[in-house]
């Protein structure tokens, strides 16, 4: 069986190396002027104006940080079992995202953040003793994790949609065994979407790095410098736009925002939507800012039925806005993008609520 593995192993590592030689050619560019993203050359949503809010060059996105999840821990992988195989499926659970990406294009979905580390599949958690990494322990990729990687980032070149893809996650970047794997991380993860030809893309470092963190260059004072390893690649004249985020209520430190191409801001535990705009500002008064685009792609307050909620908050301060759903307490299968497993169909009546309030803004 272990011979099996290493011959598959290789096989894979094969076709990654060969596809990369020749990549297909991509349809969908994402691409940034001042504070507007555009796609393929035109801003998003043009002419877009909502309740006297201007639309065109947001970024309206979702947290669905679980689309490659699997769990190399065998006494913790029986957490994730689908209720009605009673088993874990990381190929099913691959599948059925992509299913799914369509629907939510339709009702105006434009940027989806995925996760090489994926998020907490409880939501929130203090320990983290499930193992799931795309990265092995001295920073080379996982090829079954990036397989399932690249029918996502293929499926929504097609759509027309961009991929917030996240390097590490906070409880699990310890999965890597010290500083020079970390850094080899960043080196292959960005060589491989950069060979693949990829331009639907925005990186994201880490997840909220001011956040628990083992790694001294995954932390706040020095996080700017794998942006700047990010932004130093190139390949025929492309390179891959990158930030990072924070925790929620945070404001980007001086560093982060010099090297970012966007901002990334966090909602989570900012229950006023009056304080969403006043994130909004600060950052915008940070010292090093040059005018970009602010997107919040993490926020778990909801009240879409109300005239004034997060998401419309940040879209009256020109931020683009991200949805953040995970299982609560006595919820079930049909509930929750974060928590495993997932259903990732527009399931249940907190997700209608973001999808409808997101056709209704976008006018789609």
């Amino acid at each position: 069986m272990a011979l099996f593995r290493q011959i598959t192993i290789l096989l894979l590592s094969i076709f990654w190396l060969t596809a990369a030689a020749k990549p297909p050619k991509r349809k969908t560019k994402v691409s940034i002027v001042g504070e507007q993203f555009y796609i393929n050359g035109q801003p998003t949503f043009k002419g877009r104006v909502w309740n006297g809010y201007k639309i065109e060059g947001l970024l309206p996105n979702a947290r669905l940080v679980q689309g490659t999840f699997d769990d190399r821990n065998p006494e913790t992988r029986a957490q994730w079992a689908y209720p009605d195989t009673k088993q874990w499926d990381a190929d099913r659970n691959t599948q059925e995202f992509l299913a799914a990406m369509p629907l939510w294009k339709q009702h105006g979905l434009l940027a989806f953040t995925l996760n090489l580390q994926g998020g907490s599949p409880q939501g929130y958690s203090k320990e983290q003793p499930w193992h799931n990494s795309a990265f092995n322990d001295d920073g080379s990729w996982n090829p079954y994790y990036w397989n399932r990687l690249k029918k996502i980032l293929d499926r929504a070149d097609e759509l027309g949609m961009v991929a917030i893809v996240g390097f590490f996650y906070f409880g699990q970047d310890e999965r890597l065994k010290d500083e020079a794997a970390v850094v080899r991380a960043v080196n292959n993860a960005t060589d491989w979407l950069l060979e693949e030809g990829y331009q639907n893309i925005l990186i994201e470092i880490n997840n909220e790095c001011n956040v628990r963190y083992d790694h001294a260059i995954l932390q706040p004072e020095r996080v700017h410098e794998l942006m700047q390893l990010v932004r130093s690649k190139t390949l025929k004249g492309r390179r891959l736009l990158v930030s990072t985020s924070y925790g929620g209520g945070a404001i980007p430190k001086e560093n982060v925002v010099r090297d970012a191409d966007f901002l990334l801001l966090h909602g989570n535990g900012v229950s006023d939507p009056a304080k969403i705009v006043e994130i909004v500002n600060k950052t915008r008064a940070v010292a090093g800012y040059i005018p970009m685009p602010i997107v919040f792609n993490e926020d778990d307050h909801f009240d879409f039925d109300k005239p004034m909620n997060n998401f419309v908050a940040a879209t009256s301060a020109y931020a683009s806005w991200g949805f953040f759903d995970y299982r609560m307490k006595g919820e079930g299968f049909e509930d929750g993008y974060q928590s495993l497993p997932v259903n990732w169909q527009i399931s249940s009546p907190r997700k209608r609520g973001f999808f409808e309030k997101l056709k209704e803004i976008t006018g789609l």
